[in-house]
């Protein structure tokens, strides 16, 4: 079965998007405006109705919670891909004036109001109709014909078109700019960086990306595009919070710069050359994130005299801190085993087809090995190289190590719970991105050509080279 409509659409919003940030912001908007119009309707029309009908949908013999936890996790899981505009505004960085204050306040307000939104609908509608006698393709509209308000029919499909088109334009519209960012690093051709000097739009990539949302628009149903669209989705914010943990405990010792900034890159040499204290003299820390000698003991023994007065002595008090290199090697191994535990414990919780005692058994290790992961980074310091390693001010995550650790948890359950069908899907598209970076980006990444500085001096670099150009 095929849907001609929606491949129209979707060409619709893309020469949209291909006209100008300001033009599709302007447009998005009014849409997003009649959207929120129209739920807010059927929020206080559904209200009145429910408390005149006496919410029918919620006295069931079954309960408010008839398919329990399994059941509402594996329905949000499906329905993830409703979320996926908030995490696109971070693409759009660029055309930001300050996005280090506005992208935060940005999503988090913008999260926040949805969510309510959403959370209202649903406990309206589900009250009015019971959730086995709605209709799977029009819910919303159908509940109000049951109880005698056709016309809300018309108000409910203004508001659900202008709903997909905004929702296509928070899709497509990040996607040109992260290929356009993977063409600038050589892992796609060039012909995807290109950038209109009239519209300063990625024209050539949005045209790539409507192109390929139509044909699957035209030849996939809705539930298995929004499948792989969660999948996706859930995957990227797994690696997000994993990446978190990463950079806090053990961020990398070195990062990679181009080499058009050999210049500022000797500069910076040079200057601290002259004085090796600043990267290895006294400084015991050396180079920010440096290693340590690994033949020293897991614990290092620092004598320290605590005077006591009363008896005129200086008497040693040993205490006993972690080195460097092997504070990184066990924050390194506890990630690995904190990511297999949630991987365990998320598995054994969602395959209820498993014996009792396996189930348990599994269950139980991941979880213990969640909660060690969790005490021991709770303990360890985090690295200092987070202070200077890509941060420039303004938000930073906050509840580390709790808030990564229970949002890999909770991605990596929902992500279970999606069917087989999807992750088949989802699997064709990695192999063909592996496909396209091992015989093209491999060859032509910048990094090929790229000089390694250490991470304390990468910032330092970067304002060199500003004032260089200057």
């Amino acid at each position: 079965m095929v849907d001609p409509c929606a491949a129209i659409l979707v060409f619709i919003v893309t020469g949209l998007l291909c006209v100008g940030i300001k033009e599709s912001t302007v447009a998005q908007g009014i849409a997003t405006i009649a959207n929120v119009c129209a739920m807010l309707f059927v929020i206080v029309a559904g209200t009145y109705l429910g408390f005149k009908t006496g919410w029918s949908g919620y006295q069931l013999p079954t309960g408010y919670f008839p398919f329990g936890v399994d059941g509402m996790l594996a329905g949000s899981a499906t329905v993830f891909f409703a979320y996926i505009g908030f995490d696109s505004v971070a693409s759009t960085a660029e055309e930001v004036k300050n996005p280090q204050r506005d992208l935060p306040l940005g999503i988090g307000a913008a999260l926040s109001i949805c969510c309510a939104l959403y959370m209202m609908v649903s406990m309206v509608i589900v009250g009015l109709v019971p959730y086995h006698a709605m209709d799977p393709d029009t819910p919303i509209s159908s509940a109000f014909a049951s109880h005698g308000m056709q016309w809300a029919a018309y108000i409910i499909t203004v508001g659900a078109v202008t709903a997909l088109c905004s929702t296509l334009m928070g899709s497509i519209l990040p996607q040109p700019r992260i290929l356009m960012a993977m063409a600038r690093d050589g892992l796609l051709p060039p012909f995807f960086s290109e950038i209109n000097k009239s519209t300063q739009v990625p024209v050539k990539s949005t045209i790539a990306t409507g192109i390929g949302a139509a044909i699957l628009a035209f030849f996939m149903d809705v539930s298995q595009l929004a499948g792989m669209v969660s999948v996706g989705t859930l995957v990227a914010f797994t690696m997000v919070a994993i990446s978190v943990l990463i950079l806090r405990y053990v961020p990398p010792d070195e990062v990679p710069l181009p080499a058009s900034l050999q210049d500022s890159i000797d500069s910076v040499s040079l200057r601290h050359g002259s004085n090796s204290q600043d990267i290895s003299g006294d400084d015991p820390k050396g180079s920010v994130g440096s290693s340590k000698d690994s033949s020293k003991p897991l614990l290092d023994k620092v004598d320290i005299m605590v005077e006591l007065p009363l008896i005129g002595k200086q008497l040693p008090l040993v205490n006993y801190t972690l080195s460097e290199d092997n504070r990184r090697k066990i924050a390194g191994w506890t990630i690995m085993f904190t990511c297999v535990g949630v991987f365990l414990l998320t598995y054994s919780a969602s395959s209820l087809g498993l014996p009792s005692f396996l189930r348990y058994a599994v269950c139980g290790a991941g979880g213990i090995l969640v909660l060690f992961g969790l005490i021991v980074l709770t303990c360890i310091d985090q690295d200092d190289a987070r202070h200077s390693f890509g941060h420039t001010g303004g938000f930073i995550c906050p509840f580390v190590p709790l808030l990564p650790i229970v949002c890999i948890l909770i991605n990596v359950y929902l992500l279970i719970n999606l069917g087989g069908d999807t992750w088949a899907r989802v699997t064709v598209w990695l192999i063909i991105g592996v496909l396209v970076y091992v015989f093209y980006g491999r060859t032509h990444s910048s990094l090929q050509d790229a000089v390694y500085v250490p991470a304390a001096h990468a910032n330092e670099i970067f304002r060199s080279s500003e004032n260089y150009v200057a």
